[in-house]
């Protein structure tokens, strides 16, 4: 974003502060908050039984006709150019169709970039792919494969053989920093945050932190490998894809091989584990280039290694965090400077920086990060981004705080949280982050913690306790719409161009159009997955439920005028006006007088229709705009630290929530542990080892890229708060993403106080501890 955006956003924000909060959506808390029948249950998960069967289809499972599978040649170097390509031994091989090289590639735009300015876009990089020999990045695709197999394919890109003429690559992080750039704007933020000389409190304080944490590179790893199947039909163009990026990909696609938006279909309607990284990458772009040199059908399913060399992930950190507070505790500086990694041509910000904006209030503020621009591949959203490395860095250093000062580390945050943003001074929507502290604290069992480090010990292990806050933003995007019909049985069908990545999208949205409507949950359907239904922007930053729930809601809107207009003055509800009658059983009755009501079916039948639909939209998020507006959490960590290997085992994790109102249990459940899980990998054992001498990512495997497994994953208790938010549809913020934030700094914490050891480097392996 350049200054003239921020200047922009800064106008808007100072107009947007003096408009009424009845004017702006939310104005008037969502009925539904407490009006709730099916909302709030454990309704299972629909998608479920196909799942368990084995009927759900993904991506790579569409049975295709004279179907072609592709393999990929990767570039060997991380900047340079092709000088010489032999593909004739490949091209020999049985059962090759197909051998794609910048020689032969259609000619492709370069991807557009994803954005909140243009929600059809999902290119995650600005590279051009595959049109001249230039080499950009270790792991680059130079050559495509097609075969009848997947088998041959592989086979036959090993006889390729690839000469290079090298150049000196950027992959050096710690000489990267010399060159560093500094963007004027992280997301919609400013960047440079200078408030109140922070620098000068900081010197002045009775007590004092001043650390530097760094975090690894992080890959993606769902359980579903990256995968699409591919057909040109009649110069159309249909993709089955594994993207939370559905109308984006679509748009893209269309614009990279000159496409009218219409002739794109991308379906998608199970996603086996998305985090950020199912967007639009090089692999469909360059499936969709080979199955129209081919021909025919093609079927791309990325390899572990391929997915660590194509697919960005979560940039290394380096992060200085200095605290300043008073004998009381009080907070009298924070400063947060940091490094991460951007090239030029990525597209995500890693914002870690804007954790501490929110969490804590404090007299002053001193806040920048700065990128470093290397010869690798982009790098990509990852669970939390921004917030998850920044609340490792943010949280330990509170507990380090805490430890100086000499008092209890939750005592210490209730005494500096926040009441209205600590930087604008907006007001919260709703916040309660202490509050579930205290519900933590309690299951937790916190009063068993000792204040001296070292002091609890079972035989070799020394046993230890820590806790940590955790962030996330509210957002809900614009424009993504629903599709409502009502049919003459009275049954209801929901349609929107969404995605289900495992968190129960068609699930929650199902009870949530049946609390709408005033139906059971057996009269309502939900479709959702293909871009032939009503736009849907992307699932990230924990937005979709909250994007469908304000369609949803617009829908019902538009359908309370359109069943008034069909029913005439042949009907009970006969000169009511929309805000005089509410959805109840199946159909419209009288707020003032229930006994004035209608069923749908009763009205569509004597209009003679069939069905009726109408189209709602989620409209312009301007309530994130005036309000302060995010999910907290409270994550608490018990592990033990043997004394003799440094191994660190995980006893039990507890995470408290405040996200405003739960709307399925069952599911949100699901979320929080999924994301708890993720928070202890990311503590204990994921790093992406990355060569810097040649730019290649080394760690391509799961043998090599350690996730947790079953044996690591200790019992984790879920706590919610569920306190509406009265701004937001539902009451209800996003789940998804907070999960994640906090929980490695809970557990880093927890090591300091079994052992007396500071680790401000992630992941904590042993050989830190010994």
């Amino acid at each position: 974003m350049t200054k003239l955006q921020n200047a922009i956003v800064g106008g808007v924000r100072a107009v947007i502060g003096h408009v009424p909060a009845s004017w702006l959506p939310g104005g008037t808390p969502d009925p539904l908050i407490d009006k709730r029948v099916a909302l709030g249950g454990q309704q299972t998960r629909i998608d479920g039984p196909d799942k368990v069967r084995g009927a759900a289809r993904f991506a790579a499972e569409v049975p295709m006709k004279n179907l072609l599978y592709a393999s990929f040649v990767h570039s060997a170097i991380a900047r340079g150019r092709i000088a010489d390509l032999d593909v004739s031994a490949a091209e020999a091989a049985p059962g090759v169709a197909l051998v794609m090289t910048h020689h032969n590639a259609p000619k492709m735009a370069v991807p557009p970039p994803i954005g909140m300015t243009n929600l059809k876009a999902a290119g995650n990089h600005t590279l051009p792919i595959m049109q001249d020999a230039k080499i950009r990045w270790n792991g680059q695709v130079v050559a495509v494969v097609l075969a009848e197999t997947r088998e041959q394919a592989d086979h036959a890109a090993t006889l390729i053989r690839v000469g290079y003429e090298a150049v000196q690559a950027r992959t050096q992080f710690e000489e990267g920093k010399a060159s560093a750039y500094t963007p004027d704007s992280m997301l919609v933020e400013k960047n440079r945050l200078d408030k109140g000389n922070a620098t000068q409190k900081l010197a002045e304080a009775a007590f004092k932190i001043d650390a530097i944490y760094t975090t690894p590179w992080e890959n993606h790893n769902p359980i579903e490998p990256h995968a699409s199947t591919i057909v040109w039909q009649d110069g159309k163009l249909i993709v089955h894809d594994a993207t939370q990026m559905i109308h984006g990909t679509a748009g893209s696609l269309a614009k990279i091989f000159g496409l009218k938006v219409g002739d794109v279909q991308v379906s998608s309607p199970y996603v086996g584990g998305g985090f950020g990284a199912k967007g639009l990458w090089d692999h469909q772009i360059l499936g969709v280039a080979a199955a129209k040199l081919a021909d025919r059908p093609v079927r791309v399913a990325l390899s572990r290694a391929s997915m660590h060399r194509l697919i960005g992930g979560r940039t290394q950190t380096e992060q200085r965090v200095a605290l300043a507070a008073d004998a009381d505790g009080t907070l009298k500086a924070l400063l947060h400077h940091g490094y991460g990694v951007k090239p030029l041509h990525s597209i995500c910000d890693e914002g870690f920086s804007l954790t501490g904006r929110s969490l804590y209030a404090c007299e002053s503020f001193d806040i920048v990060q700065h990128y470093v621009d290397l010869d690798l591949l982009a790098n990509s959203f990852m669970r939390g981004p921004g917030e998850t490395p920044g609340t490792f860095a943010i949280e330990c250093a509170m507990d380090e705080l805490a430890h100086a000062i000499g008092m209890d580390p939750i005592e210490l945050r209730r005494r500096n949280v926040a009441t209205r943003d600590p930087v604008s001074g907006a007001p919260h929507s709703q916040s309660a982050m202490m509050e579930a502290y205290d519900l933590g604290a309690a299951r937790f069992g916190w009063h068993r913690r000792m204040a001296q480090p070292g002091m609890r010990r079972e035989g070799e292990w020394l046993i230890g306790m820590g806790c940590a806050s955790g962030t996330f933003p509210f957002m809900r995007m614009p424009g993504t719409s629903v599709r409502v019909t009502i049919d003459n049985s009275g049954d209801v069908h929901v349609a929107s161009a969404a995605h289900e990545m495992g968190m129960g999208t068609a699930t929650v949205q199902r009870q949530h159009a049946a609390d709408r409507l005033g139906l059971p949950l057996d009269k309502v359907t939900v479709t959702i997955g293909d871009s032939s239904l009503p736009f849907a922007s992307f699932a990230g930053g924990s937005s979709q439920t909250a994007s469908l729930a304000a369609a949803i809601s617009a829908a019902s809107g538009k359908l309370v005028a359109e069943l008034l207009r069909l029913a005439g003055n042949d009907t009970p509800l006969a000169g009511l006006k929309p805000a005089e009658v509410e959805f109840a059983d199946g159909g419209l009755r009288g707020v003032e007088d229930p006994a004035r009501n209608e069923s749908f079916a009763s009205i569509l039948r004597r209009s003679g229709r069939a069905e009726l639909s109408v189209v709602g939209e989620s409209g312009a998020p301007l309530e994130i705009i005036k309000y302060s507006m995010h999910s907290t959490s409270a994550n608490f960590c018990e592990l033990r630290v043997s004394e003799v290997t440094g191994e660190i085992r995980v006893n039990r994790l507890v995470g408290a929530f405040d996200c405003g109102r739960i709307l399925n249990a069952r599911t949100a459940i699901s979320q929080f542990k999924g994301g708890m899980i993720m928070g202890l990998g990311m503590a204990l054992t994921e790093e992406t080892l990355l060569d810097e001498r040649s730019g290649r990512i080394m760690s391509t495997s799961l043998a090599d890229y350690h996730v947790p497994v079953h044996l690591d994953v200790p019992d984790i208790d879920i706590l919610w708060t569920d306190i509406p938010d009265p701004r937001t549809p539902l009451g209800a913020r996003g789940i998804g993403e907070i999960g994640t934030t906090g929980v490695a700094a809970a557990i880093a914490n927890a090591v300091f106080n079994a052992t007396g050891k500071r680790v401000r480097d992630l992941p904590l392996t042993l050989d830190k501890l010994l």
